[in-house]
């Protein structure tokens, strides 16, 4: 590979701090030179991730700071805004798209690779959210909706093709980009790096490692703001709470349930979970990586119940031999076993929930740590990156 070649990397949003971002995260560390160019950036938001990058921002970031906090009222110009980017200088640009940033304009001899995360989600998939939004507007909004959503599908498809090259996170993902875009594409994996997959992590616990506590209705967690891990009768949540996530499903499974659980993550859901949780359930907000890991490796069993494209936060939790109640769809299923490092449920409702977590009571004693370790090995960054350099590299020599 060239040695001098000049490489920018595009992202959707610098809003907050997620799997897409775990993506680009590492994505700079094989580019460290590449400005970043993004819709719109919230420092804050991103709590001290990609500090000190150049990173460049559309013509959306000049909006006042309350349009860009409630950014989908900028809707109408998304599409226009990635397009306005100046690229002319670079001779790779790596696009890491969930919606918009596809949608770049690069010279005939730039090379662009786009990595999928998912075709855009809420245009050809989310009718049941659209649905239900429905009837809670009028005829002439609903009409007008329709337009809009027509207009982004048209603009979507077009931007697919504008790439040379894509890559999809999962098989999953590369049957939707087949389906909604008519394009071919290469399946690399996300990495999950970020959290250490080395068996070594629990050998200094293996005293308890085979300590399966047993737990009853009863039992609850303590309602401080600072809760502090004191036992491995939890289960886990990390997730962003909005609503395609269904956590508050998992929520309402507990509350039913009234086993321990713990959720970590920011969103407009938030304050609806603190209301609906019973005393058996926190809600913790945000907490940093170095938080988060001592929470994974103090879980009983991790919870995934949105369907997802790939879902990075599942594999980090195997990453420290957590088994993982899921979800039957989406890229899930090809990262966690039945049986062997989780169990599935069919449908995200409370009910169909709390049964799989009565299933894996009866059959915890089973999971073999080891095991879920070394299946998450299998996703690692540096996987990630090898795969990465060695496409690139095929691409330029061809």
């Amino acid at each position: 590979m060239k040695k001098d070649l000049k490489v920018a990397i595009i992202h959707d949003f610098l809003l907050y701090y997620g799997g897409a971002e775990r993506v680009l995260e590492a994505l700079c560390e094989m580019y460290p030179d590449a400005p970043i160019y993004t819709l719109l950036y919230d420092e804050q938001g991103m709590r001290g991730k990609f500090a000190g990058k150049n990173i460049q921002t559309s013509f959306l970031q000049k909006f006042p700071k309350f349009l860009r906090k409630h950014y989908r009222w900028l809707l109408p110009l998304m599409p226009t805004a990635p397009e306005t980017f100046d690229l002319r200088d670079f001779d790779l640009v790596i696009s890491s798209s969930g919606a918009w940033s596809k949608g770049i304009v690069t010279r005939l001899n730039t090379i662009h690779i786009s990595y999928i995360h998912s075709p855009m989600r809420f245009v050809w998939e989310n009718h049941e959210t659209q649905n239900e939004s429905a009837g809670r507007r009028s005829k002439t909004q609903n009409f007008f909706t329709r337009i809009v959503l027509n207009y982004l599908r048209i603009w979507d498809k077009l931007a697919a093709d504008r790439p040379d090259y894509l890559i999809a996170n999962s098989k999953y993902t590369q049957e939707r980009i087949r389906k909604y875009y008519g394009r071919e594409s290469t399946v690399i994996y996300p990495p999950c790096g970020n959290l250490e997959f080395r068996i070594s992590n629990f050998e200094s616990n293996s005293n308890d490692q085979n300590h399966k506590s047993q737990i009853n209705s009863n039992n609850k967690i303590q309602n401080s703001k600072n809760y502090e891990l004191k036992t491995k009768d939890y289960f886990l949540v990390v997730s962003r709470l909005s609503p395609y996530k269904k956590v508050d499903a998992v929520v309402e499974a507990f509350n039913k349930l009234g086993l321990p659980l713990v959720v970590i993550g920011e969103g407009r859901q938030k304050q609806y979970l603190r209301k609906i949780a019973s005393e058996n359930v926190k809600i913790l907000g945000w907490k940093s990586d170095k938080k988060i890991a001592g929470y994974y490796k103090n879980a009983r069993a991790f919870i995934f119940a949105g369907a997802d494209d790939f879902g990075i936060a599942p594999v980090e939790a195997m990453g420290y031999g957590v088994p993982v109640l899921a979800i039957r769809e989406g890229g899930v299923l090809e990262t966690v076993e039945e049986g062997k490092s989780g169990e599935f449920f069919n449908t995200a409702t409370p009910e169909v929930i709390a049964d799989c977590v009565r299933r894996f009571l009866e059959n915890e004693a089973r999971y073999d740590k080891r095991y879920i370790i070394e299946r998450a090995g299998r996703f690692s960054k540096d996987r990630f990156k090898t795969e990465f350099v060695n496409f690139i590299s095929n691409i330029i020599k061809s």
